[in-house]
């Protein structure tokens, strides 16, 4: 037997073939009844009233069709299996649907709708959903790192440029850096939100229908902020879902960086953070192990959901402007695995943040070595001695030439004194307890008042204001997640009202 007619006998002469259920149907409708159920159900309340409303149907027809839909939406989803006799979820639900009220008063269900607009629909309810159960996420986050920055405002650490340790500064001013990167993210994700949450309904297939339909109706029982007010851009645009996995992608790969520094600083080499026990593992053949797996799952979580979110991109890219199935059940997954991924990476981050413990000692002790705090020999140089700053920086490259020879970590007078000789033909000199100061690194810390620097009454600012943008940032959550659940809440009792009505 050739390939041909084996092909043939495996999947038939009609649509769909038995490879395409296996490869294409099965799992479309897996994801549809794992991620979509619910989703659809809303949209036939929402359209069936809306029809009632514009007397497109009658109470009798709506009534009926409403107390089918809340039969088949009390079903349990997870027992729906792939059923051949329908190509789809959807499918299957129009089906189940005739089966309990009638084809013919079933089929009016569908009246001015396509499943372009509900299948759009379906993926921004679902999408915004997911986007406020990360933004939560992405807040607690924030809460953790103003809540622990706050107990380390004089914790003196070295901060790096090029991976070398360069100036001093605090644990608190690094870690309110890391929440106001994450702030920036939050308001990412917010715009994906408010891109999401606009309903495509009423655009059917691409440009709207001869009914006399009210999209506005629609999209207020639903909890859409605006409308896609363009029909062809409702069926078309992609930027909703490209804009979600762009945000994805700035928030794992801003937390993959602080993420790397905090395994960093863990090792036994550094020594300034421990991980707390719960988060840790003990290797299966050296009992001396504290392995931070948490931290190091959630690198590898990160960039994961970063493969995910691109994943997005790449599937929309060089896509025609309309309606195509990469849009579709084929992409969503990827963008519910990357949300999924970037909440766990969330979880375990706050977990480890909000127990670990800072070895404060052994931080300042590593700011105090190699003369970090030079800086402040040449700005000294300047304020004091007139000096330029270029001549004053190539002064003070000397000395720390000279310290790094000798390995000390205090200045000598001398060294200054023969370093300004050669660049300005005159010694310059202070008094040792003088430069003894200047290697202070503490006193670099209190002497950098400027705003946004790492002085602790300048950080103590920061961080109320950060807490107050926080408390703002987690009312408008509260707003916007109230007017989906009040949406919902009120599109429930219309329905309770016209199926008892109609008994």
């Amino acid at each position: 037997m050739g390939k041909r007619e084996e092909i043939r006998q495996r999947d038939g002469t009609v649509f769909p073939g038995g490879i395409y259920v296996d490869c294409l149907l099965k799992p479309v409708f897996k994801e549809q009844r794992d991620h979509l159920f619910q989703a659809q159900f809303q949209i036939h309340r929402a359209h069936v009233l809306m029809l009632y409303d514009q007397g497109i149907l009658s109470k009798r027809e709506a009534g009926e069709i409403l107390r089918g839909v809340e039969i088949l939406a009390g079903m349990d989803p997870s027992q729906l299996r792939y059923d051949p006799r329908y190509e789809d979820l959807f499918f299957m639900v129009e089906g189940l649907l005739a089966e309990e009220i009638g084809e013919e008063t079933a089929g009016n269900m569908h009246i001015a709708r396509s499943r372009n607009d509900m299948g759009v629909a379906m993926y921004r309810m679902v999408l915004r959903e997911q986007l406020l159960k990360l933004i939560r996420r992405v807040q607690d986050l924030r809460e953790a790192l103003l809540e622990v920055g706050e107990e380390h405002l004089e914790t003196v650490m070295p901060a790096y440029t090029h991976t070398q340790p360069a100036q001093p500064t605090t644990l608190g001013h690094y870690l309110l850096a890391i929440h106001d990167v994450t702030e920036r993210d939050t308001r990412r994700l917010w715009s994906a939100y408010q891109t999401v949450n606009q309903s495509p309904l009423g655009a059917a297939a691409l440009t709207t229908t001869g009914f006399n339909i009210c999209r506005e109706s629609v999209r207020a029982f639903l909890g859409f902020d605006e409308l896609v007010e363009n029909s062809y851009d409702a069926v078309a645009g992609a930027d909703y879902l490209l804009e979600t996995a762009a945000a994805l992608t700035l928030l794992m790969t801003d937390a993959g960086r602080w993420i790397q520094d905090l395994l960093q600083f863990c090792t036994r080499e550094f020594n300034v953070l421990r991980v707390a026990d719960p988060y840790v593992q003990i290797s299966s053949i050296m009992p001396q192990k504290r392995n931070p797996v948490s931290v190091e799952h959630s690198r590898s979580l990160a960039s994961s959901a970063i493969a995910d979110a691109q994943a997005v991109c790449t599937m929309i890219h060089n896509t025609p402007f309309g309606d195509v199935v990469d849009t579709e059940d084929d992409l969503q997954p990827h963008l519910y695995r990357a949300i999924d991924k970037s909440k766990r990476v969330l979880d375990l981050m706050i977990a480890v943040i909000s127990t670990m413990e800072v070895n404060q000692e052994e931080m300042r002790r590593r700011a105090g070595e190699g003369l970090i705090t030079i800086t402040e020999l040449a700005d000294t140089l300047v304020r004091e001695r007139g000096l330029s700053f270029r001549r004053a920086h190539r002064i003070t490259s000397r000395v720390a030439r000279r310290a790094f020879r000798e390995k000390r970590d205090r200045i000598q007078p001398e060294w200054l004194q023969e370093a300004a000789e050669e660049i300005t033909g005159q010694g310059i000199t202070f008094p040792e307890g003088k430069l003894i100061q200047i290697c202070d690194p503490f006193r670099f810390i209190m002497v950098r008042r400027c705003s946004g620097g790492p002085h602790p009454q300048e950080v103590r600012r920061m961080l109320k204001d950060r807490k107050r943008r926080l408390d703002a940032d987690r009312r408008e959550w509260s707003q916007r997640s109230e007017a989906i659940r009040s949406a919902g809440e009120h599109l429930r009792v219309r329905v309770r009202q016209l199926i008892s009505q109609n008994r």
